[in-house]
């Protein structure tokens, strides 16, 4: 099998591509994240995603690369991580009661042929009402400051949710592996 790369340094992205039990390593991409004027939020992760990959292509011949961007979009305004405290609690105030879509672009660059195929797949999370008592007793125990949203849907972050709706759990952790697995496939890899 050719060399599998995943672009990203991120713990989440590496645990979940570890579900498809193939041998890969991680690089970081030489990306800047800095949205163009404009620029809507599924073309924005699009972007990024492919940017991530190509990135590392040039010293990574024969080799298929993984790339991926998320963004979390609530009343058509991308938020980000919050990094701190306050920011996490006041993004989940703005979340209460609302539905946040998050847009997860995803690119497998093959650098033998230098093509890519690039997606972006969806997820909804719809909020429950949240109390002042609830965010803070969440953010306490959590402490999800690096996660687009404040909160880890595969932690205690699923008590804040009344539903979640889209095609791959996996797309809100940041890789949509279904959609991975059909582009692996692509590549004549079978997974199992």
């Amino acid at each position: 099998m050719r060399q599998l790369i995943l672009a990203s340094t991120s713990v989440f992205r590496k645990t979940v591509l570890e579900k498809l039990r193939l041998p890969f390593t991680c690089q970081a991409p030489a990306t800047d994240e800095t949205p163009h004027n404009g620029e809507p939020a599924e073309a924005l992760v699009r972007r990024l995603a492919q940017e991530k990959a190509e990135s590392i292509s040039a010293n990574n011949p024969d080799s298929l690369i993984i790339g991926s961007d998320q963004v979390a979009v609530l009343n058509n305004n991308i938020i980000g991580k919050p990094l701190n405290h306050e920011r996490a609690t006041s993004q989940l105030r703005a979340c209460s009661g609302k539905t946040v879509t998050f847009y997860t672009g995803l690119c497998l660059h093959d650098t033998a042929a230098n093509h890519s195929e690039v997606i972006c797949d969806l997820f909804r999370v719809h909020f429950r009402v949240l109390s002042d008592a609830q965010i803070e007793r969440y953010l306490l125990q959590e402490r999800p400051y690096q996660c687009a949203g404040s909160f880890k849907s595969e932690g205690l972050g699923i008590s804040l949710f009344n539903k979640l709706e889209g095609h791959d759990p996996n797309t809100l952790v940041g890789l949509p592996l279904i959609r991975l697995i059909e582009l692996l496939q692509h590549q004549g890899i079978e997974i199992p």
